[in-house]
């Protein structure tokens, strides 16, 4: 098992375009949530999309009043727009709404590809994290979600990835047992639970688990990952 996929949101009344996208998403990695109209979308923003691509053009609630509805919903998610309204005043009136990027159709898939990376690390800076994080030998790359030991790729389960982003997100800190049992489970209290997934993490990660250098434990409070030097 690999790291759970960024979910990305397609919002396009055309079904050639939503399979293409669909195709060309899903070969990088995504996990594709699609919604033919805006009402659809509304829905499934409360799936937790990680990015949305929208286009404007949509049959049932008029583009910029969607965006407007989206971002009343969800102020953190990206937005990428993909719209045929190539007009400077279309373009800026998206923006000002909360759009982070406008692709103008017809439109290549590696140029789109590439938006919706920049997005996705813009969204990790505003938010104070590094797009790549690096301490040693380990490198993660937040926005692909590859985890990296020297020049090996490291393959974790959707849970370890979380537990090793959480450690990301406040390198240096100390993580008490019940802060990472409620971030990870939400409704578990017992800590061998953690303990399990941490002794694996280290399995993978670390050069000797039972000598570790990167996740350190802190004795009856919890754990820690070192910070960059």
């Amino acid at each position: 098992m690999s790291a759970a996929p960024l979910k990305v949101l397609v919002v396009d009344d055309e079904p050639p375009i939503r399979k293409l996208l669909r195709m060309g998403l899903s070969t990088q990695g995504y996990d594709i949530l699609d919604a033919p109209s805006g009402k659809a979308a509304l829905e499934l923003i409360g799936e937790k999309p990680d990015l949305v691509i929208l286009d404007l053009g949509l049959p049932d609630i008029e583009g910029l009043e969607l965006l407007r509805k989206i971002r009343e919903r969800n102020e953190a998610v990206p937005i990428v727009v993909l719209s045929s309204r190539g007009e400077e005043a279309a373009k800026v009136q998206a923006l000002d709404l909360g759009a982070d990027d406008y692709v103008t159709k017809p439109f290549g898939m590696d140029e789109l590809l590439a938006r919706i990376r920049a997005a996705l690390r813009h969204q990790l800076q505003v938010h104070g994290e590094r797009p790549i994080f690096r301490v040693g030998e380990l490198s993660v790359d937040l926005v692909r979600r590859i985890v990296r030991l020297g020049d090996k790729e490291v393959k974790l389960s959707p849970k370890e990835y979380d537990l090793l982003r959480i450690l990301v997100q406040h390198a240096g800190k100390v993580l008490t047992h019940k802060f990472l049992l409620r971030e990870l489970w939400s409704d578990l209290t017992d800590a061998q639970y953690l303990r399990v997934y941490v002794r694996q993490l280290r399995q993978k990660i670390e050069q000797n688990p039972e000598r570790p250098q990167y996740i350190l434990t802190e004795t009856g409070i919890g754990y820690r990952l070192r910070a960059p030097e």
